[in-house]
């Protein structure tokens, strides 16, 4: 009994625990092979989001959103959420940093683009001073499709606007600083230009007069409903995990009943087939020649844009339906 007794007592085995192996992670620079940092006992589990973090400690200039952390001094940029010990390195990794520049949120990148727009527009509309000759300061424009068009032209970045507050949300949290300088070039420059003749005073009518307005405007219309129905943005929803908090799971949007969805059966990309759609009507509507380019020169680079991700759904998805294109049904 006493044997028995003095078993019971006695404390249970403790579990062997794994040792924890370790990495040391080295940043050199990309074009020069200096080294930047040497870090000591990382988790194997550790992040390059956390690399980045432990990184910009050791160079506070340098913030995560600035740095680019890679493989090979050429390769591709690491994702924030790939993981130390699922990449092709030993237990003494190397990193190459390369410099971004400076970085700018998404969304201050849009608001700025689209505001630029929407106020300019207005200023040729309302003619300011110093737009048109003096004795046409502020006077208003004597055909009513001008009228039309500025509704029409502020109506549609007021919804982008409030589609970037409100319903868009970025992969990428940034950008680099300078781009914003081109791209507000872009959508500034040819709202001006467009603005310009559309609201001059010798500005002249579409050649079919009324039937050629109404139809223009059907068109506009139709696509504004198209773009702002939530159901295209549901299914985008589901096919960025980016717009599912806490979901990394990517699935490819498929129709729906709502009669809206149905063109995912033709393209990859509906919302630049409907950007390109309102654009083209606006430019029949006004039968104004910078209208036009900027529609023919913004087609081009969402058709960039479009073949782009197109070709990354067929890659990461094997049963990506066949019959879709990137913007154009059956065309393009």
């Amino acid at each position: 009994d006493k044997h028995l007794r003095a078993q019971s007592k006695r404390k249970p085995a403790k579990k062997t625990k794994k040792a924890v192996v370790f990495f040391e992670v080295e940043i050199l620079d990309a074009k020069t092979k200096d080294k930047l940092c040497f870090l000591d006992k990382v988790e194997p589990n550790a992040t390059i989001g956390e690399i980045k973090s432990m990184f910009h400690k050791s160079h506070p200039q340098w913030y995560p959103a600035r740095q680019s952390i890679r493989l090979d001094p050429k390769g591709k940029s690491l994702k924030d959420e790939d993981v130390l010990q699922h990449l092709p390195v030993g237990t003494t990794a190397t990193f190459y940093f390369r410099d971004l520049g400076a970085q700018i949120s998404w969304v201050t990148v849009f608001l700025t683009e689209y505001t630029g727009p929407l106020v300019i527009y207005l200023l040729f509309y309302f003619r300011v001073p110093f737009i048109y000759p003096p004795k046409y300061d502020f006077t208003t424009s004597k055909h009513w499709v001008v009228h039309l068009a500025c509704m029409c032209h502020s109506f549609h970045y007021v919804k982008r606007l409030l589609e970037t507050l409100f319903v868009h949300r970025f992969s990428h949290g940034t950008m680099p600083l300078r781009n914003i300088f081109k791209n507000c070039t872009y959508y500034w420059g040819f709202a001006a230009w467009m603005a310009y003749y559309i609201n001059h005073p010798l500005y002249t009518p579409p050649i079919y007069g009324e039937q050629q307005i109404r139809i223009a405007l059907i068109i506009f219309l139709q696509i504004i409903k198209l773009k702002m129905t939530a159901w295209i943005e549901n299914i985008l929803n589901f096919h960025s995990p980016t717009l599912n908090p806490g979901s990394k799971t990517r699935k490819i949007p498929y129709p729906t009943k709502n009669p809206f969805t149905w063109i995912f059966l033709l393209v990859s990309c509906p919302n630049y087939t409907y950007e390109l759609g309102s654009w083209l009507g606006f430019t029949l509507m006004t039968q104004c020649l910078p209208v036009a380019f900027f529609t023919l020169v913004g087609f081009i680079q969402m058709t960039v844009w479009a073949k782009g991700k197109h070709r990354s759904y067929l890659k990461e998805f094997r049963d990506y339906p066949p019959l879709r294109s990137p913007i154009l049904p059956f065309i393009l």
